[in-house]
């Protein structure tokens, strides 16, 4: 979704994609892992790990485009295949997620009006076990948040309940809201808040479902998924994007991969270690102590920031600047045109 911020934010967002990326150390922070080069995939939104496809990730464009999915290759960033779901009538799908279940679960969550749709919905099908194009059925599920509408950009499917969660998205702060244990296909499904949040623009739970991991434009961070609720452990290295939309884990839970919107747009990936690790990757560590691929696991992987972590700093440095440019650019066509 485009930035709910006012022309402020549209400014930092193409500044920021003329930014050059910084590189990084196989082993010091995030990385290129790859390009998507489908010129389809122009505001991928939302990114989620194949469960069948080793190597394949789910992702799709919001506002604007049909009711698609698209499976892309790591290896060499080209589209395998797009599911188009059967009489949906999208109309700004945010956030992908794969259940304990093996289905995708798409959630058509955003709201441009800043919370003005009294109903979103969720979009459920099995994940495709062959990789083509294809059209397939989806069960639909309507929501409704107990406080009102509000826009979000973040879906998450616990992988052990399979209770689905939305991460509101709001400038002042938002709220972590929790589903039915189970959804259902009959009324109004009520999203409730457990959490409050920040301002998020997706979220994923590691395979595991022992961290929870929300990111926004220029921060991101991890939790500890304890009883139904997050406890925050740390914030992490998040890599400078155009406009940052996407975050999953791997397969193995040992890697962040984080996406962005804009044409041929970069996936980077971010090793976890420490106590970011999801206990399962963590509980796999070698006999030496240290997490395979990783640091000794007594660190946490925000140690490795301090090559990156000006990336935060940065993005919000370029948003005031130029929200500045765009408010003082505001003033002068507002007196212009008075005197016309």
């Amino acid at each position: 979704m485009r930035p709910s911020l006012p022309v402020a934010a549209a400014c930092a967002a193409l500044a920021l994609a003329c930014v050059p990326a910084i590189p990084a150390a196989a082993d010091s922070g995030p990385s290129v892992a790859f390009r998507m080069s489908d010129p389809r995939i122009i505001e991928s939104s939302g990114l989620a790990a194949s469960h069948l496809h080793p190597g394949v990730y789910w992702t799709h464009n919001d506002s604007g485009d049909g009711p698609y999915v698209f499976a892309v290759d790591s290896a060499t960033g080209k589209t395998l295949a797009r599911v188009t779901m059967r009489g949906i009538p999208a109309r700004d799908m945010e956030a992908i997620s794969l259940g304990p279940d093996g289905d995708l679960y798409l959630g058509d969550i955003g709201d441009n009006l800043g919370g003005k749709w009294p109903e979103v919905w969720i979009y459920r099908f099995p994940e495709p076990k062959q990789l083509r194009d294809q059209t397939v059925d989806v069960t639909r599920f309507t929501v409704r948040y107990s406080d009102g509408p509000r826009n979000a950009e973040a879906l998450m499917v616990h992988p052990r309940t399979g209770r689905v969660y939305i991460a509101s998205k709001n400038e002042d702060g938002g709220h972590l809201y929790a589903g039915p244990a189970k959804l259902s296909t009959h009324g109004v499904n009520v999203f409730r808040p457990v959490a409050d949040v920040p301002w998020v623009t997706d979220g994923a739970f590691s395979p595991d479902g022992s961290r929870l991991v929300l990111r926004g434009y220029f921060w991101s961070a991890d939790y500890r998924w304890v009883n139904g609720a997050p406890r925050k452990i740390s914030d992490l290295t998040v890599p400078m994007q155009p406009q940052g939309e996407g975050v999953t884990f791997t397969t193995d839970g040992r890697t962040l991969m984080y996406s962005s919107e804009g044409k041929n747009s970069q996936v980077w990936k971010a090793p976890l270690s420490g106590a970011d690790l999801p206990d399962s990757a963590a509980a796999s560590a070698s006999p030496s102590g240290r997490a395979q691929g990783g640091g000794p696991a007594a660190e946490s992987s925000t140690k490795t920031t301090d090559r990156h972590g000006g990336s935060k700093a940065l993005g919000i440095a370029v948003l005031a600047a130029f929200g500045g440019l765009g408010y003082l650019t505001s003033k002068v066509l507002r007196r212009r045109r008075r005197q016309h």
